[in-house]
């Protein structure tokens, strides 16, 4: 069976980050973007990361330019945005597609396990349906990534416990992440 700790990535600064390197902790895994209207969840998975990464939660960022062209920058300006203006000290990797043949392969494997059902309930889960249903009629049947910040929470075991959209805030997810832990 595939688990989260068979994939290998590259961080914002190059280097080669090993999945396996992760075996036994809770991971919370979300694509970013520093000019979206989601943005200030990197406060929200700042204060996760920071009130449970002793007790095993690993937050990790992938920087994507997927969604409105919302993530401009290079790695080192990504970085830089997200600890002066959020205070992010979590691991961000290379900036990554999500979707599509160049997708990173741990995003297809992601969404794979858990794919899209829905925005939920709400005034913002209402417009991005309509939003993007406009845009592509077919969007809802497929299981890929919608928009900055959707995120996955991965158990201790390397599989996948839940998929989170970017209408969900990250506070939102604490019991869930507790209840792993």
């Amino acid at each position: 069976m595939t688990s989260i700790y068979d994939f290998n990535t590259t961080s914002g600064k190059g280097a080669e980050v090993k999945f396996a390197d992760y075996k036994g902790k809770v991971l919370l895994i979300a694509n970013t973007a520093s000019k979206c209207g989601f943005t200030p969840q990197y406060d929200g998975l700042e204060a996760l990361w920071q009130k449970y990464k002793d007790k095993g939660l690993v937050v990790i960022g992938f920087p994507c330019d997927q969604f409105g062209q919302q993530e401009p920058g290079d790695n080192a300006q990504i970085e830089e945005f997200c600890r002066l203006n959020h205070g992010v000290s979590f691991p961000l990797m290379a900036k990554s597609d999500v979707n599509g043949p160049d997708a990173n392969p741990i995003f297809k494997w992601l969404y794979s396990q858990k794919p899209f059902e829905g925005f939920g309930e709400g005034e913002t889960a209402a417009f991005m349906d309509k939003m993007l249903s406009s845009k592509d009629p077919e969007y809802a049947a497929n299981p890929d990534i919608k928009w900055n910040f959707t995120k996955f929470l991965v158990g201790r075991d390397g599989q996948v416990v839940a998929r989170y959209e970017p209408t969900v805030a990250p506070e939102a997810i604490e019991e869930a992440i507790k209840a792993l832990l």
